[in-house]
């Protein structure tokens, strides 16, 4: 990118260099790589941290590890991996290199495709619902957007930990993605008012974890379904509006507003992102989770598949499969 705007206006594909892995970086050769919506963001120039022009959107990648830098684990040489690209230098490209702390050793069941969409969205979902939320068996999590990438991990997640699932969705299409993964009850927004749905479901109790990553007017919604002691998890904003939480009502209604910051992790407390891998990667392996991908892209398609990413064109992952 030399400009910002929208992706299949201003990404182009050129010829660079193989990148130098720094102290303490690895050189990964890019298998797959994840199409997710903060790279529309970083695209607009809308997301939280803007790297400098020109740069190479990317967020998440599988790959194998083809050089050290200085200080990197030499047990990483060779290894199948997941690994989150240098800032900036991301992982739409054939190469790129990425921080030992931010690289993840996968089994050989994962394929390409699937570690690629699998590290932001599951572990986003997995600190959220458990360590943000304290999610408890039995309890109603309600689950906004729940047939795309982030949804669907989420709804995976919470049956996953014994959860009741109700979802959102866009159109009976994507309304059946949802019940297909296993949500008890599917609310198509476009039709139907979740506010009263949810309600209904849980005899007015409401919610207990309400999972947004859409913002605006669901984000406002959400605070009429929400439970006693409820938590709303904020994700991201893919509704294009950052809604304002009203305090006295968080007061009265006594709920709880939590962020959710992946990134920030990585910074504060790197052996919980390794944890969850772990804890991941044993979910897949017992068949409770596993990225659902609707689509796999040619490497120069990367730019129309995020276009139609930014406009809800899409259900689940899409992802580009590099190597080939």
């Amino acid at each position: 990118m030399h400009e910002l705007g929208e992706p299949d206006a201003v990404l182009t594909l050129e010829d660079l260099p193989t990148p130098e892995p720094a102290a303490g970086e690895v050189l990964v050769d890019v298998a797959a790589a994840s199409l997710n919506f903060p790279d529309v963001l970083m695209c607009r120039g809308e997301y939280q941290v803007r790297p400098p022009l020109p740069f190479t959107p990317g967020a998440e990648v599988s790959g194998t590890v083809t050089g050290l830098g200085p200080g990197a684990d030499p047990a990483l040489l060779g290894r199948r991996v997941i690994a989150v690209p240098r800032f900036g230098d991301g992982g739409f490209t054939e190469q790129t290199v990425a921080a030992t702390g931010t690289v993840f050793a996968i089994p050989d069941s994962l394929s390409d495709e699937a570690a690629a969409a699998l590290h932001v969205t599951y572990q986003a979902g997995h600190v959220g619902l458990h360590r943000r939320a304290a999610l408890q068996p039995g309890e109603v999590l309600l689950v906004h957007a729940g047939a795309g990438g982030v949804g669907s991990a989420a709804i995976q997640l919470g049956l996953a930990a014994g959860a009741r699932v109700i979802a959102t969705a866009g159109g009976p299409e994507k309304v059946q993605v949802c019940k297909d993964l296993g949500a008890e009850l599917v609310i198509d927004y476009r039709a139907d008012d979740f506010v009263d749905a949810v309600k209904e479901a849980t005899g007015g109790l409401g919610a207990n974890v309400i999972y947004d990553p859409v913002g605006g007017d669901t984000y406002d919604r959400s605070t009429k379904c929400v439970a006693f002691e409820g938590r709303i998890l904020i994700i991201g904003f893919t509704g294009g509006r950052f809604a304002e939480a009203r305090t006295n009502h968080v007061l009265i209604k006594n709920y709880s507003v939590v962020g959710v910051n992946l990134g920030f992790y990585n910074v504060m407390n790197p052996d919980l992102i390794r944890a969850t891998h772990e804890r991941l990667m044993a979910l897949h392996e017992a068949g409770q989770i596993a990225p659902l991908i609707s689509r796999t892209l040619k490497f120069e398609e990367i730019p129309v598949g995020l276009a139609s990413l930014a406009t809800r064109g899409t259900w689940g992952k899409l992802v580009a499969n590099v190597s080939s």
